[in-house]
């Protein structure tokens, strides 16, 4: 079946309230709730709360033998001010959905809308509603939950809407999909002295240069290259606005995204030994550490497969991803434990880019989304 007219306006009103309410990661218990009771309006077998952390799940069991299917959306926005004036722009200063989840929640959602009316044939469908996706913590959470270990899916599966793509296409790549991606955070630790005697002091200003002068050099932005690297700057801090003060600590955030996990192991290693390199030549104490870890997302072949064939019952039109994405997504995590596949879906040419301030996910292509899921938890390929 597909979505009913009163169903789809349902869907549109639940995404744009949830537009207008966003979280950021860790912080989505108000977005558990909304989707929580959106839910329960639906009568699903079960439904899980608080599953790593503020994440919702929810069954739709077919009452038959069969493969356990998961479907993944994430709960969480960004610290984003946004620029739009419509009406359902965000309510919270500071914070939007400038990545499209209230988007994926809304597929999901309109998924559960379907399967509430007519169940599965054969098997389980479950629903995951997932916190913490843009700080790379949220999949690690719900992996650990032991309500999550006793379900053991057969098959999980996760869409991104894609800015750029034709509205409503459906994008598949077997392998990975997108980026291994990590943050590092460099810390030179030297001695504060009087600006006017600064030979009395350590200065990190000069390892500090360098060591951006040398990671970036590592930079091989080339998406068809298996070998691709990626160094971005993010963040830095050198001293402080004293200006008797000669600075004595400084701290470089760079953000290094590689297709495997093992070619951006390589390149860590890589720019640990130019920090201590330069902090052994200028005599300054070292710290290093990460945060915001991704890794890559390796899609099954056999569920790229199906997925095709899913989208091809669907009508929708499939294209092929020649290169992966260099965005970070912890599904990375699941499919590393699961036979699984991320999804594109195109949100239209002219769209604005994800994390942009203007941007907002397009209800029209909802449906497409939609029915591919529906497709996927039907059919046994």
């Amino acid at each position: 079946m597909s979505l009913t007219k009163e169903q789809f306006e349902r869907i549109v009103q639940l995404r744009r309230e949830l537009h207008a309410h966003p979280e950021v990661s860790l912080n989505e218990k108000a977005t558990a709730a909304r989707i929580s009771t959106y839910l329960k309006g639906l009568k699903p077998d079960e439904i899980l709360t608080d599953v790593g952390g503020h994440g919702v799940m929810a069954l739709f069991d077919s009452g038959t033998p069969g493969p356990v299917r998961l479907f993944r959306c994430e709960l969480d926005a960004l610290p984003i001010e946004e620029e739009n004036t419509f009406d359902h722009r965000s309510t919270v200063p500071g914070v939007s959905h400038k990545c499209g989840h209230d988007g994926h929640m809304a597929i999901l959602s309109g998924l559960a809308e379907c399967l509430s009316v007519d169940r599965p044939k054969e098997g389980k469908v479950w629903l995951l509603y997932q916190p913490a996706e843009e700080n790379g913590e949220g999949a690690k959470a719900v992996l650990q939950d032991q309500r999550m270990r006793a379900i053991a899916p057969e098959r999980v599966y996760a869409l991104h809407n894609l800015p750029g793509v034709t509205l409503g296409n459906i994008l598949l790549r077997e392998g990975p999909f997108n980026a291994s991606v990590n943050s590092i955070i460099i810390t030179f630790k030297g001695r504060t002295s009087h600006a006017a005697e600064p030979e009395h002091g350590i200065d990190p200003a000069r390892a500090m240069g360098d060591l951006f002068h040398r990671s970036l050099a590592l930079n091989h932005n080339v998406p068809s290259d298996d070998r691709m690297r990626v160094v971005s700057s993010v963040y830095a801090e050198l001293g402080s606005k004293d200006h008797g003060i000669s600075a004595g600590r400084a701290e470089i955030h760079l953000t290094l995204r590689c297709w495997t996990d093992e070619e951006l192991e390589s390149l860590q290693n890589d720019i640990e030994a130019i920090a201590k390199d330069l902090a052994q030549r200028d005599g300054l104490k070292l710290e290093i550490g990460y945060t915001q870890r991704f890794h890559a997302n390796h899609n099954d072949p056999r569920i790229v497969a199906q997925v095709r064939s899913a989208a091809q019952r669907g009508k929708l039109v499939v294209e092929d991803a020649l290169n992966p994405y260099k965005w970070g997504e912890d599904f990375g995590l699941f499919t590393a434990e699961y036979p699984g596949c991320m999804i594109g879906l195109g949100a239209g040419e002219g769209m604005p880019a994800l994390h942009n301030p203007d941007y907002d996910f397009p209800d029209a292509i909802i449906p497409h989304g939609v029915k591919l899921f529906e497709e996927l938890a039907r059919n046994v390929d």
